[in-house]
């Protein structure tokens, strides 16, 4: 069963290597027939000019291949190989501009760098550019402010009325180069979303209210640095009316975005103030009116009145998108809290727009325009235009305080002030050729700003060597085909490595023949195909693998294999049997005739303990084992030697617990629960049963063994420690014997006293019964008693 595993383990690995080999070998999967065709299919791919390098049965598509895998088939020279390039036409620097310095002209302002580049792009080849772009300070601004005149507009016209000169008072502290225009807007002339009757015409107010005719979009100023003119002009507007509450809003910005000369655009920063309290109307909803035309997105202004709102549906949101893109304008929503989540999902479909809250009677106005600026010029955001056919591209951003962004997010950086520099990094990639093969263009541009990169695009879809190529070439068989990079390039209808053959007489019998080594074989030993009487074999999606021969009954990828390896990795197969290198041998070469792998630590080929066989020793003694049978598990000392390092890995103790990872990492650590799990020496693998004691008297039980080349220990998780006493009850103990002992020594004096004290007395009494004196008194005897006198005192004795 466990070879059976080894052999699918085996198989699996060979099959996922050759798998990865044919994932990763492109040049070789194009069957490339020249050298133009070979380096679209890849960078990684390159072409042999060399007119010797096909050996016999390799087609010509051989020569295009990966430029390792070439080298390393004898390709060292003449290898085609272009590389793209990068060339910068226009590189004028960015303006470093202070406010209050000498006034520019916008066109005389750069933010930026470069402004033009040439490409060579090689198929597969990213080029990078870094673009820089530096926020210049007092950049000129033009602001237009495009108003819904709709009834409920009315006490918001009041307010717009002074807009002009406080306007230009705030935008002073920005700029120095400020103009403001003015145009208003109501609804498309036509039911249902006016009245028509004649009436309502001259008047769409109700009651005795005075309002203008009903329009659909009225440039009412074009862009002026005169404040007092706007105030004077807007002074004089006067309310409208319409029958629905969306507005033809689209219409009017569609307008404003495509009128340049009308409007006044210059190229310098344009605004769109777009201010209503009400939806809008988009493509489509013209049909109410009985309106069917899309939106030409052109310009429709006559005497600055919008005459084809009649004729003309709203525009599309994409097309408004692509209008305000193109014409870099930059788009600020001025509504009311009713309608904000309805201009904020606009705002999310448009970039480069703001949207803020208008109060009921526009008084927050200037506020809310100087605040949208401010956002939308903090951010930088590149786009380009629409890209050839095969031709991708990437953006990195590097913005302020080392933030770097990849992806969407690498075309932008945010929170930019003025004077701020920060940088892109851009790559451009070509897949293959464009069909006519000629020049492209490119354009990136930062939205919202009328600056732009010019990037003009050629593309590599020939070697260099296809230039010297001979038309009509002797060396193509008669000149049937153009020599050019080393190899024919056949004219129409002929094929053949020279073109020799034409395509109706490829495949004949008699031709085959030529193609068979014998009767009894397959044309071309079945890895290739019989062409013009030759064998043209087969490809193999690894460039490391070939057929050969002159029947292609040869390949260099059918010899015996070891560790996984052809030929061992120490020889090369050829025709089917390998070709060892020096000092191996065998059918796979795995057998190798140094014995240096097999020398001992004292400098004996395998200790004197066994035998090199094909740089591996084979121990004649059973008791040693490893690589150069140094290793004895059961000798004497065994256990000692590796204690320390099995006590910390095991328990994380010991000396070398410190240096465990480093000095102990030796062998394999396996745990059992109890001694009972540990193994039992076997005459394949002998082993050590080892019992260590460490510094807290703890005993742990382990073995060591060595199966081949890998130690085994096993050891028992638990550490058995001797059980400590319990000290109460010897304190307890000991107390009380003392205590004990003392009462009982003193019973014993006791009696001891007492029997001496009866003895004592008991001779006393004996000793009385024996006395032989009488009773008459002593001679000797002399009274303790003294008798004085007071003379005072009648003369009576005291006794003392």
């Amino acid at each position: 069963m466990d070879l059976k595993l080894l052999f699918m383990s085996t198989l699996f690995g060979i099959i996922s290597c050759s798998s990865a080999q044919q994932e990763g070998n492109e040049c070789i999967k194009a069957n490339a027939l020249s050298c133009g065709e070979c380096i679209q299919v890849g960078a990684k791919c390159g072409w042999c000019t060399d007119t010797e390098f096909l050996k016999q049965g390799e087609p010509t598509s051989a020569r295009c291949d990966e430029l390792e895998s070439l080298r390393k088939r004898g390709c060292d020279a003449g290898i085609q190989d272009p590389r793209g390039s990068l060339k910068i036409l226009k590189n004028k620097a960015v303006t470093n501009r202070k406010k209050g310095a000498e006034k520019l002209r916008p066109e005389d302002i750069t933010q930026i760098q470069p402004q033009k580049l040439s490409l060579n792009l090689r198929s597969g080849e990213p080029q990078n550019i870094r673009l820089r772009f530096k926020r210049a300070e007092d950049y000129p601004i033009d602001l237009y402010y495009l108003m819904d005149l709709s009834y409920s507009m009315k006490d918001d016209l009041e307010n717009v009325k002074n807009l002009g000169t406080s306007l230009m008072k705030e935008m002073s502290k920005i700029t120095s180069d400020f103009r403001i225009g003015f145009g208003s807007f109501v609804e498309k002339t036509v039911m249902p979303y006016i009245s028509t009757t004649p009436a309502k015409l001259l008047n769409p107010c109700t009651g005795d209210q005075n309002c203008t005719s009903p329009f659909s979009y009225k440039n009412v100023l074009k862009l002026t640095s005169n404040g007092a003119q706007f105030n004077s002009l807007v002074g004089k507007q006067q309310i409208s009316g319409n029958l629905d509450s969306p507005e033809g809003g689209f219409d009017a910005i569609m307008q404003v975005a495509v009128c340049r000369e009308h409007i006044g655009w210059r190229n310098v920063t344009r605004l769109l103030v777009f201010s209503t309290d009400a939806g809008f109307h988009f493509a489509g909803d013209g049909k109410l009116g009985g309106i069917v035309l899309p939106n030409d997105g052109k310009c429709h202004l006559e005497n600055n009145m919008y005459t084809m709102s009649h004729y003309y549906d709203y525009p599309s949101i994409a097309h408004l998108v692509q209008k305000l893109s193109e014409n870099n304008i930059q788009t600020i929503f001025a509504v009311t809290e009713e309608f904000q989540p309805v201009y904020k999902e606009l705002k999310n479909l448009i970039p480069k727009s703001a949207v803020g809250t208008l109060s009921a009677n526009s008084s927050n106005v200037i506020n809310l325009i100087i605040d949208a600026y401010n956002s939308l010029s903090s951010e930088v955001i590149l786009e380009n235009s629409k890209l050839p056919e095969g031709v991708s591209i990437s953006y990195q951003s590097r913005c302020k305080n080392g933030v770097v962004n990849e992806g969407e997010n690498g075309r932008k950086c945010s929170n930019i002030s003025i004077g701020d520099e920060v940088s892109f990094n851009i790559n451009i990639t070509a897949q293959g050729c464009p069909k006519q093969g000629k020049p492209e263009s490119i354009k990136i541009k930062p939205l919202g700003f009328t600056e732009e990169v010019e990037i003009m695009l050629n593309f590599i879809c020939e070697c260099e060597c296809h230039k010297h190529g001979i038309r009509n070439s002797e060396m193509c068989h008669n000149g049937n085909g153009t020599f050019e990079c080393g190899a024919c390039r056949c004219n129409k209808g002929r094929v053949g490595r020279q073109c020799e053959c034409r395509k109706d007489e490829v495949s004949t019998e008699d031709l085959d023949k030529n193609c068979r080594k014998d009767n009894g074989t397959d044309i071309c030993s079945n890895n290739g195909e019989c062409v013009c009487g030759t064998c043209e074999c087969k490809k193999r999606d690894n460039p490391e693998e070939r057929y050969s021969g002159k029947f292609c009954e040869c390949d260099n990828f059918n010899c015996d294999r070891s560790n996984n390896k052809l030929c061992g990795g120490h020889g090369r197969c050829e025709c089917r049997v390998c070709v060892c290198d020096a000092n191996y041998t065998g059918s796979a070469c795995d057998c190798s005739l140094d014995t240096s792998t097999c020398l001992a630590s004292n400098k004996q080929i395998c200790n004197g303990r066994g035998d090199c066989k094909c740089g591996t020793c084979i121990c004649t003694d059973p008791k040693f084992q490893g690589p150069t049978c140094e290793i004895c598990p059961t000798c004497p000392g065994v256990c000692t030697e590796h204690k320390e390092c099995v006590q910390c890995r095991a328990f994380g103790t010991g000396e070398k617990k410190d240096t465990c990872e480093r000095d102990c990492s030796y062998f394999n650590l396996i745990k059992v629960k109890d001694r009972e799990k540990l193994p039992q020496p076997v005459q394949a693998f002998p082993l050590m049963h080892c019992k260590e004691r460490d510094a807290n008297d703890c005993w742990f039980y382990y073995t060591y063994a060595v199966s081949n080349t890998e130690r085994e220990v096993h050891v028992v998780e638990t550490l058995e420690c001797p059980v400590a006493p319990d000290i109460i009850p010897i304190v307890a103990g000991v107390v009380t014997g003392i205590v004990l002992i003392g009462l009982a020594l003193l019973l014993i004096w006791k009696l001891l006293m007492i029997i001496h004290d009866r003895r004592e007395f008991a001779k006393f009494e004996k000793e009385k019964m024996n006395a032989k004196w009488d009773t008459t008194d002593n001679p000797i005897y002399k009274s303790p008693i003294n008798k004085f006198q007071n003379p005072k005192y009648g003369h009576k004795a005291v006794p003392l």
